[in-house]
């Protein structure tokens, strides 16, 4: 299977409660991204009168190549990590919102993977009172079929697996 029909694919599972974006200029220099936005709130009566309310987001950004060394890993996680911050806008209703880097790859490197593994990122909005961010990374290499996340992307990682696991 080539890797733009594993994208494909991951699109795919993810267009369900995502909103894939593709070749436009949301996406930049990623090959896609999705992004997924969820509000609950509860109130009496009717909405002037909200007792609480909650908000999740994620930005998952798509990066797929034949081979991945340390440079290109570290690229595309600066360029995921500034374009989602630059998308969210804390407030008293925000709860969390993550910021995803999905990397689809032939072969990755040994230091490229070491970093994928290590990176972490976080951020805290006025103390957790306006919600937090989390940085989460997945990665697949296609030649071993083997799959790795940093310690927060455990979710991700799965995703990955199981969309892949009649392959391996």
């Amino acid at each position: 299977m080539e890797l733009t029909a594993r994208l494909e694919r991951m699109l795919k599972a993810y267009s369900h409660y995502y909103d894939i974006e593709q070749d436009s200029a949301l996406c930049h220099g990623f090959a896609a991204t999705a992004i997924y936005h969820l509000r609950d709130e509860n109130y009496i009566l009717n909405k002037a009168n909200t007792v609480y309310a909650t908000e999740q987001h994620e930005y998952v950004y798509f990066a797929v190549a034949e081979h991945v060394d340390k440079a290109q890993a570290q690229h595309w996680i600066d360029q995921s990590r500034t374009q989602g911050l630059k998308l969210i806008h804390p407030h008293k209703e925000h709860m969390f919102s993550y910021v995803t880097l999905m990397v689809i790859a032939n072969t990755i490197d040994a230091d490229a993977k070491k970093l994928l593994k290590r990176y972490t990122y976080s951020k805290q909005y006025r103390l957790s009172l306006h919600g937090w961010m989390e940085y989460h990374i997945a990665a697949m290499e296609v030649e071993t079929m083997s799959f790795l996340s940093n310690p927060v992307g455990k979710k991700a990682r799965q995703n990955l697996r199981e969309n892949f696991a009649s392959e391996v």
